[in-house]
């Protein structure tokens, strides 16, 4: 299962990185909003902060820390799924890695996360975000549904 997991991750790092440079290098260059529908649009946003900008105000120092914060997870995220014995469960945990680590990757490069998929309905905006999120959020509800049910065992 660890084989599976490692080979979701880098499949997710090298797909958010291309999606990542197509946008910045060729879609929004140069910059600006792309209506896609009434309720999304492609927009190239800096993210400095957490998840969905959360603390975006943070000096540009302070990017280390978050960088170590979540070498750290990840780390710990792939001591987990050495021992993870369903597929279900090793493909939930390689999403959220690879999440992590096209995220880690942009902060160190760039000091910022490269976010574009931005969806909106009427005044109500979510916040922009990118394919490493997206793979993230995927992972967490995964890991979510495979605590809840889990499977039968892999005999690997």
């Amino acid at each position: 299962m660890f084989g599976r997991g490692v080979m979701i991750a880098a499949s997710v790092v090298a797909l958010d990185h291309l999606v990542k440079w197509a946008i910045r290098t060729i879609v929004m260059d140069p910059p600006r909003v792309i209506h896609v529908t009434p309720f999304f649009d492609l927009v190239l946003n800096w993210n400095r902060g957490i998840s969905f900008g959360l603390f975006g105000d943070l000096a540009f120092d302070k990017r280390w820390m978050i960088v170590a914060v979540a070498i750290v997870v990840t780390l710990v995220l792939l001591w987990w799924l050495r021992t993870a014995d369903r597929p279900l469960l090793a493909t939930a945990i390689g999403l959220v890695i690879g999440g992590a680590v096209g995220n880690i990757i942009d902060r160190v490069w760039f000091g910022a996360v490269v976010d574009f998929l931005y969806f909106h309905l009427g005044d109500h905006y979510f916040p922009a975000f990118n394919v490493a999120d997206s793979a993230i959020t995927i992972g967490v509800a995964l890991l979510l549904i495979d605590s809840l049910f889990p499977g039968p065992v892999s005999r690997k």
